[in-house]
């Protein structure tokens, strides 16, 4: 055995990595056979780590739904002055939204938080169900976190709107 370092391409024997990682010869190691059963004990920790078939099911129902949801919701939202026009006759609101520009821009970034919200809870319960933890909880709580926030987008448009504001005033008194 020669002392000088394996050169680019040649393959270390063992004593030589355990020399050079600053470890014991391996004649000189301690037997591990104590630890071993421990060690037998972590690798069945990942047999458990599947998760529940009915939480599998609900969490891919849940997020399918979800899905439709947003599609079909982030679709309406893109011509949000419309949507809004109709909500104001529904509220018995004299006149029309016409802040088409606010409605828009409004619209469009609340269909925008929801399709990145559906994404983040897909990703998140993924992560999840792949490490065996319960999921059902994560696409309820992503769905009314994502709502929110995409409420407060249509909620500025509306603000911005005079006959929306004048009816919130009358409304007040």
């Amino acid at each position: 055995m020669s002392d000088q370092r394996p050169q680019y391409g040649e393959i270390a024997t063992p004593e030589e990595q355990r020399r050079a990682a600053g470890l014991p010869p391996l004649s000189e190691a301690a037997p591990v056979a104590a630890e071993l059963p421990e060690a037998g004990k972590a690798s069945s920790a990942p047999a458990s780590a599947r998760p529940h078939p009915a939480d599998r099911f609900a969490t891919i129902a849940l997020l399918a739904y979800g899905l439709v949801n947003v599609v079909m919701t982030g679709i309406s939202y893109l011509d949000l002055p419309t949507v809004l026009t109709e909500v104001m006759k529904i509220l018995g609101i004299d006149g029309e939204f016409t802040e088409y520009a606010a409605g828009r821009a409004w619209g469009t970034a609340a269909a925008v938080v929801l399709v990145i919200g559906w994404t983040v809870t897909a990703v998140l319960s993924g992560r999840r169900l792949r490490r065996g933890r319960i999921t059902w909880w994560l696409p309820i709580v992503g769905a009314v976190v994502t709502s929110f926030l995409a409420a407060i987008c249509v909620m500025i448009a509306m603000m911005g709107d005079p006959a929306f504001a004048n009816y919130i005033v009358k409304a007040g008194s």
